[in-house]
């Protein structure tokens, strides 16, 4: 019996149960006639620490990258909720994005890569398909020398990024913890995050699985269609 297909995830979901909610909730239900800059913290960490449950229940499915964003949440609430100074939210900030870099180096020799994970996994490729096209034309040494130039991308992406968040961070969080002001500069946080660093980062993210695509095409033999996984055909009705 074949194994059941893993459910893709939402990312649109997924982004407004992360980011865009609980920005929202900081910076409108801070203030003091509202909730308040402590509940309002508490309320806006229930949103990824809800959705994080509800998609593994769903998939049954976690992987390193989830358990990265999980543990940021949990940095977000236990630092806030300490009050420790903005340096420390700037020190998570920077050093999760360089954490993903990090593992993607150290596990490039390892059994499963971090990167399959990123760009070269079953919901995107038809990895089998791939995998036999290589073993067929001998070129597994190429395809590894591939994978490794797209870690050493991705890593870049990461160490970059993780650079930026800690500079922009200690610009912009400088107010004092459990306070209004503070949950505002961290609401803005999140944008700039989301906005401005992300997105270089998820352009670079892209190219690399350009690169790996197109070199892909050339290894296996197949073709763009074949390489990516098509969704199943709907079965027309009775």
């Amino acid at each position: 019996m074949a194994p059941a297909k893993t459910k893709p995830e939402n990312l649109i979901v997924n982004i407004v149960c992360n980011i865009v909610v609980p920005t929202l909730v900081l910076q409108k239900l801070s203030g003091d006639n509202r909730l308040g800059p402590l509940l309002a913290l508490v309320v806006a960490l229930i949103f990824p620490l809800g959705y994080g449950a509800y998609d593994f229940l769903r998939r049954r499915r976690t992987n390193f990258i989830s358990v990265v964003g999980l543990l940021s949440v949990l940095l977000t609430g236990g630092l806030g909720l300490m009050k420790l100074d903005g340096f420390w939210f700037a020190v998570k900030d920077g050093a999760l994005p360089a954490l993903i870099g990090i593992a993607v180096l150290a596990s490039m020799k390892a059994k499963e890569p971090v990167v399959h994970e990123l760009i070269y996994n079953p919901q995107v490729i038809d990895v089998d398909r791939v995998d036999a096209a290589l073993r067929a034309r001998g070129a597994q040494a190429a395809f590894a020398e591939l994978m490794q130039k797209s870690s050493y991308l991705i890593a870049a992406a990461m160490l970059i990024s993780g650079a930026l968040n800690f500079s922009f961070a200690r610009l912009i969080i400088r107010s004092a913890p459990g306070t209004e002001a503070f949950n505002q500069e961290l609401a803005k946080m999140h944008w700039v995050s989301l906005l401005g660093l992300s997105l270089p980062s998820m352009a670079m993210m892209m190219y690399a699985l350009w690169k790996l695509l197109k070199g892909l095409e050339g290894l296996s033999g197949l073709t763009m269609d074949e390489i990516l996984r098509q969704p199943p055909e709907k079965k027309p009705a009775a």
